[in-house]
């Protein structure tokens, strides 16, 4: 038999070397995480050894070879599987209107090989992990967790795999993911407001909830805090908006000003100096367009006596959502409050989003009702939430 060690970032990556070196009949005879410091210790790498054989008299069945697909996807072979099939994705969107106006064998064409891309991809996954993880990974890409994160936790999955020399179960498995999470979320904030400044800027785009989820923070300041609060709105384009601010505030029995400029903006901090918190309703805008935040900019403060929450909703596209907040990158955001979390079967996002910007979670809201549907969690919550509705499947 023909033996190689290999040492790589990933166990993905160590599986490309091991596939481009040996084919596709290696297997794998042992592996183990190796850890480096650097800098008298205070820094450390971590990587994968994995020792990989090949026995020529053994010819087990292969995957496909690239020569084999069809000639209307050349670009595999240079790209490979995944950037193939988002290069597919872009390239073959049916317009806005449907289908109308496309040739019927073009929209078949399109359909087969978005369905070819789809199972290269599960070939490529089951290629490099166990069968016993797949059903596991599976989930977490159902769950709409990001690709980068997927890899990572099916790389500490193959390694307790290995370690532990037996088939695991789903709470092993579990476990592992959440043991990963939680290293990523550490460092994160994750509480509510602070009580510790005056202002409250709530910040987002239209239809996600901003209103509500005001009128549910100030209810827990008012009624488990008992601090004294007053309201701003700065929403002038929406009439709806400013009564449903103001019946909120009369149940509240705290006071509102609307304000259209600056020069209304100061005096109603003036008008409410003698208050504990002021929570400030922000327009609801398209705010993927730098302009209507330069609006926001030039209305209101951004001081240190100011937290700013930026109000996302959970049921819209991850990509919609990372635009939004590049466009308030050079805002300090304290935190981020996901909204509609009841109205979603995935919360990945969630992670995925915090993770890559660096920002914690002040609240998620699970409904309508004031003040009741709205937590402020920390990472156990988190975590069990994101397992939550497979682990009862699994075990009812």
């Amino acid at each position: 038999m023909k033996m190689k060690k290999y040492n790589a970032p990933s166990i993905a990556e160590a599986m490309k070397q091991i596939r481009a070196d040996l084919g596709e009949d290696a297997v794998i005879l042992n592996s183990k995480v190796v850890v480096t410091k650097k800098f008298f210790g205070l820094v450390k790498n971590k990587s994968y050894e994995v020792v990989a054989g090949y026995d020529p008299l053994e010819k087990k069945p292969s995957l496909p070879s690239f020569e084999d697909l069809p000639t209307f996807a050349p670009q595999l072979k240079e790209e490979g599987i995944s950037e193939a099939a988002s290069s597919v994705e872009q390239h073959t969107k049916v317009p806005q209107n449907g289908a109308a106006g496309l040739p019927e064998n073009l929209i078949k064409e399109i359909a087969d090989l978005k369905s070819m891309m789809q199972s290269m991809q599960r070939m490529s996954t089951q290629s490099q992990y166990p069968d016993e993880l797949l059903s596991f990974i599976d989930f977490l890409r159902e769950q709409e967790l990001g690709e980068e994160l997927i890899t990572k936790i099916s790389d500490e999955l193959f390694m307790y795999y290995n370690e532990h020399g037996k088939q695991m179960t789903w709470n092993e498995m579990q476990e592992v993911a959440k043991d990963y999470l939680r290293k990523e979320l550490y460092d994160l904030p994750i509480s509510g407001i602070s009580y510790e400044k005056k202002y409250i800027n709530v910040l987002g785009p239209t239809g996600v909830g901003k209103t509500t989820t005001i009128a549910k923070m100030a209810a827990r300041a008012v009624l488990e805090k008992k601090k004294k609060i007053g309201f701003i709105t700065t929403d002038t384009y929406r009439i709806a908006a400013i009564e449903q601010l103001k019946t909120y505030a009369a149940l509240l029995q705290a006071p509102v000003e609307i304000v259209y400029n600056p020069t209304d903006y100061a005096e109603a901090l003036q008008k409410f100096d003698h208050l504990d918190l002021i929570f400030i309703d922000t327009a609801g805008r398209n705010y993927k367009e730098a302009k209507y935040v330069d609006d926001l900019k030039s209305l209101i403060q951004f001081s240190e006596q100011v937290e700013s929450y930026l109000v996302l909703s959970l049921t819209s596209k991850q990509k919609d959502l990372e635009s939004i907040i590049e466009q308030f990158a050079n805002l300090h955001i304290e935190k981020f409050i996901f909204t509609k979390l009841d109205e979603t079967n995935s919360i990945g996002t969630m992670f995925n989003l915090m993770i890559k910007y660096n920002k914690g979670l002040a609240y998620y809201t699970n409904g309508q009702e004031v003040p009741e549907d709205i937590e402020q969690p920390n990472s156990d919550n988190l975590l069990e939430l994101f397992f939550k509705e497979n682990s009862d499947e699994r075990s009812s």
